[in-house]
């Protein structure tokens, strides 16, 4: 059977500057397609020549006829006047309506779909198209909105579609669980993309065999190029066909070695975390924290101690006061329960995940509104070099920011985080937008950051490899400190139902309610051990990174007795923490 979509020798330019230049592109029968690339490849454009939305400037598109193609865009917007109910209506499926909502987590159908928070946006325009049953659907970052709960429920809903689909995503693990083929777009490959079959690691892995074998051709045609230049240096005479057509062939290499260089030329983002010289022990300590909005509980009982190179992972759904916390940290919020205490003169940095650039401003004012220079780690930098760190030509920086991609938006903010000096940062969805070079380097580099981080992220390769320690939320009120992102998952899962506030579409009508109540099977002793076990594993894990803390101490680096004792202190706090989860996982099957 012929392809659904069969894309041939199309290019896209905008101005000067080509997107993507004779490449071909199929989607047939039930693939799922991760396609990927760094901002400013064309992913979002060949989607959209995909759909039809706009016109290749070279190149042909064929669609299979009576092909049901749908698409989802970046941004999810309705109408003011509709509500869940009226969008999947107005699809043209109401018998499949109750069913399909529900799937997805939908329980009030007459909330207004304008008012929903972005993730529940989202999820709708994802069901709107789902209940359309297409053939083939596209997905434009489908992820940047959702709370972890929709994206394991959109991965559930790619695995098993009986439907084709092309999903544009810079979440790794999405790409993982869910692709059968990856397509990354880049000119540093001979056809303009490298698609494999297979998920994200199988992807990985023949990407570092392409490019290992075109180094050895890069190295091979320097060697050959080299030599037919002093070939030609010695003033080879053309008379003769052979010399002709050798003077043919050193142009040819010298022409394909060009454009070899040029192609492989890889420029990446520059970032480096400013802390400061902070020789503090305990930058902040969260002594019982809760917080209450009204009559809703949004967590409570969280007892932390934050010191320099401790990267907090702060986990949950939508709504369940991730945001809040750090805003308590801030101290732009005072907690309705428990105390937060700061060390003196502390530097607190916030990346806010709503900020908003000024669109009319060029790029310039924005990077340095007051000269032309910003100061970094005490040095003086000129603009334009400062924005080159970001991938900013020198011609760019007079152009309106509100004319930039979502993606050199992102970098943007990042470059303004990066000039205040911080004892503490606090990052709310630094990933939005972000390809994943950029996320690579962006994890490497807040891996050595000095400071204390606490980081808010749905990117869930981002925060198993930042993490140091998980302050999991569950939308329900409570809250615990986990080793890292799979025993959160495991904690939610044992609850035995969805997390409300990951459940329930949120207005400002509307709160979720708690989790459905599990049946007990403890003795009497039995519950008093379980009500009280999550603040013993608190004080354990807070035990083990004080061990760990007194062991990396380069004071006692030369004090045999004392380097001995605190590695014993470390083994035994992780015995006891291993103990303490061990039991808890123990009381919690026997409780479900």
């Amino acid at each position: 059977m012929p392809p659904i979509i069969n894309a041939q020798g199309i290019s896209k330019k905008y101005g000067m500057s080509p997107l993507f230049e004779n490449i071909s592109f199929t989607v047939s029968e039930r693939d799922r397609i991760g396609l990927i690339g760094p901002n400013g490849s064309g992913k979002s454009t060949l989607l959209q020549i995909l759909e039809g939305r706009i016109k290749p400037d070279s190149g042909d598109v064929a669609v299979r006829r009576r092909t049901r193609l749908s698409y989802v865009s970046q941004q999810s917007e309705f109408p003011s006047d509709a509500t869940v109910r009226s969008v999947i209506g107005n699809a043209g499926t109401a018998p499949l309506m109750p069913e399909v909502l529900g799937r997805a987590g939908f329980t009030d159908f007459d909330a207004t779909a304008a008012s929903l928070s972005g993730g529940w946006r989202k999820r709708l325009a994802i069901v709107e198209v789902l209940v359309q049953e297409p053939d083939i659907l596209l997905l434009d970052e489908p992820t940047n909105h959702l709370d972890l709960a929709g994206i394991k429920w959109l991965e559930t809903v790619l695995e098993t579609a009986p439907f084709a689909c092309v999903v544009v995503s810079h979440d790794r693990y999405l790409l993982e669980n869910v692709a059968t083929e990856v397509v990354e777009i880049n000119r540093i490959y001979d056809d303009g993309l490298l698609r494999v079959k297979g998920n994200y690691s199988t992807f990985l892995q023949a990407k570092e065999e392409y490019l290992h074998a075109q180094g050895k051709r890069q190295e091979s045609l320097e060697n050959c190029v080299h030599n037919e230049i002093e070939w030609l240096r010695r003033g080879a005479k053309a008379r003769t066909s052979k010399s002709k057509a050798r003077i043919d062939t050193a142009h040819e290499l010298i022409a394909e070695l060009a454009d070899l260089n040029s192609r492989t030329k890889i420029e990446s983002v520059n970032i480096d975390f400013s802390a400061t010289e902070r020789r503090t022990k305990q930058l902040i300590e969260l002594d019982n924290l809760g917080h209450s909005i009204g009559e809703l509980t949004l967590f409570g009982g969280i007892n932390l101690m934050i010191k320099p190179g401790m990267r907090v992972g702060l986990i949950g759904p939508n709504g369940c006061g991730k945001t809040t916390i750090l805003r308590l940290v801030r101290g732009e919020l005072n907690p309705t329960v428990g105390k937060i205490r700061r060390a003196d003169q502390l530097r607190v940095v916030y990346f806010d995940q709503n900020r908003q650039l000024d669109p009319n401003i060029t790029l310039k004012q924005t990077l340095a509104p007051d000269s032309d220079s910003v100061v970094y780690q005490d040095r003086a930098i000129h603009v334009a070099s400062w924005a080159a760190r970001f991938l900013f030509s020198s011609e760019s920086l007079n152009q309106p920011v509100g004319r930039l991609s979502g993606g050199e938006r992102a970098r943007i903010l990042i470059a303004q985080l990066m000039l205040q000096p911080a004892d503490v940062l606090l990052l709310d969805e630094p990933t939005n937008d972000l390809d994943i070079p950029t996320l690579e380097i962006l994890e490497d580099s807040l891996l050595e950051f000095r400071g204390a981080m606490i980081l808010v992220t749905h990117d869930r390769f981002m925060m198993d490899r930042v993490s140091t320690i998980v302050l999991g939320l569950n939308g329900s009120g409570d809250a615990a400190i986990f080793a890292d992102y799979s025993q959160w998952e495991t904690w939610q899962r044992k609850q035995g139902s969805k997390p409300a506030a990951g459940s329930l579409p949120r207005t400002s009508e509307t709160r979720g309610g708690g989790l459905a109540p599990t049946k007990k099977k403890l003795s009497y002793l039995e519950a008093r051990e379980f009500a009280a076990i999550e603040e013993r594993i608190a004080e354990g894990e807070q035990r083990l990174q004080s061990a760990r803390a007194a062991l990396e101490d380069p004071s006692i680096a030369s004090d045999g007795s004392a380097l001995l004792s605190a590695s014993a202190e470390v083994d035994e706090a992780q015995k006891l923490v291993d103990a303490l989860y061990a039991r808890w996982s123990e009381l919690e099957q026997k409780q479900s």
